[in-house]
């Protein structure tokens, strides 16, 4: 949210019913400048809300020595405020760069690189780290199966998968999910749940992220093949449309609450 804080967002969260909150990094970091981790554990203390994870961490993938160790210093500042307020998982995200040239076999290995050294670093504050596929062309790695070849390769226990629903839209239209019903429950460690205007792939962005149910993507598919599988974890909204940063705060969580709801039990 643009026309939102982490403060905000916490106390509208409680007040519609939610019972998570990925925390935003940058949110996060502005929180910092004039309150305490400290004090915002003090807040999840006493509420229904709990704090799920923090989103994101992002082109970890193809990195220079400079800009690794700037991942590497937000790594170690996610697992500190894991530690403080709470929250067990660290959204992760390959890298995009429209016009990038990357062959899928030099991303799997960098990759598994790079998320076996994350890892290491996470489980000594026993994070867990949730890699997401983007489907857009610029991102180098863009599908559900070979995000789980990564994983799979990288096999360490709290290395998983983010399933975010318009992200795979974007890559083949949820054409197929013979892959969804292939990954161990165990390995899915967040879901992204959003929905998609109607228009071809090649003009979708993620600007056309809609509340669930107001577009095209099959929702009730993804998440009854996630009930199926015993899936059980964290269901999040997560929403970049322009239009509603206009909204008042208080009306996109209200409106989010009861859109995603009636997909909870699909």
């Amino acid at each position: 949210m643009r026309n939102s804080t982490l403060a905000q967002d916490v106390v509208l969260a409680e007040r519609f019913g939610y019972d998570y909150i990925e925390i935003r990094l940058d949110m996060l970091q502005e929180w910092l400048q004039k309150h305490t981790l400290s004090e915002l554990a003090d807040i999840f203390a006493v509420g229904h809300l709990k704090p799920w994870g923090y989103n994101s961490l992002e082109d970890i993938t193809f990195c220079d020595s400079e800009s690794w160790a700037e991942k590497r210093r937000q790594l170690a500042f996610a697992c500190h405020a894991g530690s403080v307020v709470g929250g067990d998982c660290l959204v992760v995200v390959p890298t995009i760069r429209q016009g990038g040239n990357f062959p899928p076999g030099e991303t799997v290995k960098d990759s598994v690189k790079r998320l076996r050294e994350m890892a290491a670093v996470a489980e000594e504050s026993q994070m867990r780290l949730a890699f997401e596929p983007i489907g857009s062309a610029g991102c180098c790695v863009r599908s559900l199966a070979m995000a789980m070849e990564i994983v799979d390769a990288v096999d360490r226990s709290n290395v998983g998968l983010v399933v975010d629903a318009f992200n795979l839209y974007l890559h083949d239209q949820w054409r197929d999910l013979t892959t969804l019903r292939q990954i161990p429950v165990e390995k899915i460690f967040v879901y992204h749940i959003d929905d998609a205007d109607n228009l071809p792939l090649a003009t979708l962005e993620h600007c056309h992220r809609l509340f669930p149910g107001n577009g095209v993507i099959p929702l009730h598919e993804i998440t009854h093949e996630l009930v199926q599988k015993g899936y059980e974890g964290s269901c999040s909204l997560e929403l970049f449309n322009p239009g509603y940063w206009q909204m008042a705060a208080s009306e996109v969580f209200a409106i989010g609450a009861e859109k995603t709801r009636p997909f909870l039990t699909a």
